[in-house]
Order: structure tokens, then sequence, then C-alpha cells
């Protein structure tokens, strides 16, 4: 059973956390680094990918721009910083490298347009930015393969606000009301567009059949937070990843900081995956990660929760091979 992380990373070392990052799992990532400023985060990483749409951050807020901004020319130059670090520290590397970039639909929800309002609400604006970002995405994948010729990119779509998005859940800017329920067909649609390896949600409620189902988005692989798993996610993705779908699981809980021991890993990881009765074919299949981001952690801790999963999934090797 392999393991790896979700995204972000404490601090600004982008160094030791590139290091990390390659080092303490079996499939290494491209963290992000929030606390260098708004144009490292989720976000701002994502609208520095953009290919032919400017944005500019105003009083907080993303926006959409006719030029690229100062942050989004910043989010751009960390980028490169980022790539820089890793290229230097992965020479040789051969394998799957993980890269995140911030879906279509959290974007639409999380950036506004010009003139005001979410550009979720508005299908031309978000079918602009879904087609911008994939051409961005492409774009990053080429580099990076260029930089690290050994490598196989995944590609991590992060859409926090995807079951919101087609809940009708969305507030509306001056949050008085809610932005209208996008369509499944649209929904699959922008998904498709940008492609990717991995769908990452950590908020409840996520439709796992549009992300893997025969008429879903086309993901091999779904990143969800045990914790926010129901028996019916769970009924939904056995018959899945039987079919060869994978599972990033989340078991390693980050809401608190404190990391679980390997133990207390294993206890909750065996007491998901068994019910499935599907022995050994998870092990190929199921990731362990964190559930979520690993920004607010100290870099102990974030170095022992790792552990704590490398050591849980040599244990499952064990495990559910019997």
């Amino acid at each position: 059973m392999r393991t790896s992380a979700i995204g972000s990373l404490p601090g600004t070392d982008l160094g030791a956390g590139v290091r990390l990052a390659l080092e303490a799992v079996s499939v290494p990532w491209l963290p992000e680094f929030p606390a260098r400023g708004p144009w490292t985060g989720m976000v701002g990483r994502a609208l520095g990918l953009l290919d032919g749409l400017g944005a500019e951050l105003s009083a907080g807020e993303w926006r959409l721009a006719a030029v690229p901004g100062v942050d989004q020319r910043r989010a751009r130059a960390a980028l490169r910083d980022d790539l820089d670090v890793l290229e230097e520290n992965a020479q040789g590397l051969t394998g799957p490298l993980k890269v995140a970039v911030t879906g279509p639909w959290t974007l639409a929800a999380s950036v506004f347009r010009p003139l005001g309002g979410r550009v979720l609400a508005d299908r031309g604006a978000r079918r602009d930015v879904a087609q911008s970002i994939a051409a961005g995405v492409r774009d990053l994948v080429a580099d990076v393969e260029r930089r690290l010729p050994g490598v196989e990119v995944l590609v991590q779509v992060d859409e926090p606000a995807l079951p919101a998005v087609l809940a009708g859940a969305v507030p509306t800017e001056g949050g008085y009301f809610r932005h209208r329920a996008v369509d499944r067909p649209e929904a699959v649609e922008l998904l498709r567009e940008l492609g990717g390896h991995v769908l990452h949600c950590c908020a409840p409620g996520l439709d796992v059949g549009l992300v893997l189902g025969p008429h879903g988005a086309g993901f091999t692989g779904v990143a969800l937070d045990q914790d926010l798993l129901s028996r019916a996610a769970w009924d939904a993705l056995a018959p899945l990843i039987e079919d060869g779908k994978e599972l990033w699981l989340g078991a390693a809980p980050t809401a608190s900081g404190v990391p679980l021991s390997a133990d207390a890993l294993t206890r909750r990881v065996l007491g998901a995956l068994r019910p499935l009765e599907l022995g050994p074919v998870v092990l190929d299949r199921v990731v362990l990660t964190p559930a979520c981001g690993l920004a607010g952690w100290t870099p102990a801790a974030v170095s022992a929760v790792l552990r704590a999963l490398r050591t849980t999934a040599e244990r499952m090797d064990e495990e559910l091979s019997r």
C-alpha cells in the first residue's frame, strides 16, 4: 500500500519542505507553502497558472482582470521558484510525482468577476476559467516532465466547493442569497475539460459517481477525508475500487494538528477497509494520506504523521494480504 500527502506544508523553507515531500512518502508531491503569501495558497497558485486570463487581488478577494495584476505575477514567480527547487532536489527521480491544482468549480465559487459577483454566477465566465486553467495545467505538466524526464506527473484537482456548487449552497457576494445549483452534466463537462488523475474534496457529500462513475468526469481516483465518509459513500466506493479505481484515503485527521500514532492509524484504516471485503485488492488501489493540507502543523508533527502513515501502509500489506 502506498502513501502520499494532499498539498500544503508549514513555513517558508522550500528546500526542506520539498525534500520531505520527496522522501517521506511513496508517492511524492509538489507541496504548497501558503505562509509565503496569498499568491502561494490554493487559489493563488491556480490563478498563476491561468492561460490568457488576468487576475488581481483586491481587498483580500481574487478577481478576474483585463491584465495580470501584481499578485498574479507574484503567483507565477512563486510557482517558478517551487519548480526550480523541485528540479534541484529531484534529479534522477522516477515514477509518479503528484502536483495539485484548484479545480474549475472551486475557482468559480472563490473568484469574482471584474464588476462584482462570483464567476459561478456567469456560465460563460466559468467556462472561460475552466478552459484557461486546463491550458495552464497542460503547460505545468509539460514543464515538470521537461525538468524531470523520469517522472509520471499525476494531477490532483482540489474541489472542496464542488458539493456546495452542486447543492446550490454557495452564497452570493452579499451573503443574503445562494447561487443556483449547477447541473450535473455541466459539472462533469468542465471537470473533464481540466482532466486529472485524482479529485480531492475535503467537504462532505461528494457524489463519487460523478467523479469515478462510467458517465462521470473521467478521474482514476478520488481523495476523501475518512471521517466524512458515510456508510452510503463506502457502499458506492467499494464497487468502484473493485473495478480498478483508486481511493486516496485521508486516514490521518488534520484538524487538531496532533499526529495519531501508527497503532491508532492502523486501527482506523483496518476498521474502514476490512468491511469492504475486497481483500488484497485494496493494497494496490488505496493510498493513505492525511485528510487535508498540513500548513497549520509544526514541521515535527508533519514528519511524525507521514512516518505513521508509512508504518500503517506496511502493516496493511501484512493484514490485508492474508
